[in-house]
């Protein structure tokens, strides 16, 4: 029988609605939000949406330039396991670095052969690299370290995509 002040026989089985971030879906619906998959090359210095998680997952190339205006740039990595970025300094610009999938070993320092700032990083930590500070990134995990750099001001030529971490040797 129908109870007007009590519809439900057990409050603890009622069907919510799902909040997933994205909006209300039916249950069908909540989890399968599309993947957006884009041509990687060089959108700056033009106006540019993304979603970047997955144009970052998406990246197979060591390096490439995503982004690039006068006084900032965004660019893509794909370190392979084992691999690293190569111990290097910015004099003169900062670096912002995020982990969208993977594992890694991240070391600073004021010194070349003294990198004292040692963090292990996974998916979703981001860290700074300040303007004078050695740095290096290995990749500790068993598959690509899947990450997006921020340079300001910017770093590479636009346009630049480095396939290997040879070409980027190569390169500098």
């Amino acid at each position: 029988m129908y109870n007007y002040y009590r519809p439900y026989s057990c409050p603890y089985y009622v069907n919510p609605p799902i909040y997933n971030g994205y909006g209300m879906y039916p249950y069908p619906y909540w989890n399968n939000t599309p993947r957006q998959f884009i041509k990687l090359k060089d959108y700056g210095p033009e106006p540019f949406v993304i979603n970047i998680e997955d144009v970052t997952k998406q990246n197979n190339n060591f390096r490439i330039a995503l982004w690039t205006g006068d006084y900032f740039q965004l660019t893509l990595m794909s370190i392979k396991p084992g691999e690293d970025i190569g111990l290097e300094i910015h004099p003169n610009l900062d670096q912002f670095i995020r982990i969208e999938e993977g594992q890694g070993l991240v070391k600073m320092g004021d010194k070349k052969d003294n990198l004292d700032f040692q963090r292990r990083v996974y998916d979703d930590y981001a860290f700074i690299i300040p303007a004078g500070k050695w740095h290096n990134l290995i990749n500790t995990g068993n598959k690509p370290l899947k990450l997006y750099s921020i340079y300001a001001p910017p770093q590479h030529p636009y346009g630049t995509i480095h396939k290997t971490k040879e070409d980027a040797e190569a390169a500098e």
